[in-house]
């Protein structure tokens, strides 16, 4: 797949609501973010470097905000299963969409302060 819309619209109907508010959440904190498919999944950046990704799976949505991004939030995440750089929301449970919402702008902010010429 090229395109989000495409991998949003491969998804089941009831998951393709989940992706779509996530994506919305990640487009209105970054709204200058580049967005792609890319690992397979959709990527954003700014400033041409990696802001987070997300993947819809069976039983969960994967979102990858870098490690930083996930330190920074490593209380409120610690109630979900993470890798290095990762985190799985159970599809059994309510998203965190605030959660989400506070990663992504603390993304954004970081790469700004970061990368911004």
């Amino acid at each position: 797949m090229e395109k989000v819309d495409e991998y949003i619209n491969a998804l089941p109907v009831e998951i393709q609501k989940i992706a779509q508010k996530i994506r919305s959440i990640i487009k209105k904190e970054a709204p200058d973010c580049d967005e792609s498919i890319s690992y397979g999944m959709p990527a954003y950046k700014t400033f041409g470097k990696p802001l987070v990704y997300f993947a819809a799976y069976k039983n969960h949505i994967g979102l990858y905000a870098t490690p930083s991004g996930h330190e920074k939030f490593a209380i409120a995440l610690s109630q979900y299963k993470q890798g290095k750089g990762s985190v799985q929301f159970p599809l059994d449970t309510p998203i965190p969409y605030e959660l989400i919402k506070q990663i992504v702008a603390f993304r954004v902010k970081e790469n700004k302060d970061k990368f911004k010429k």
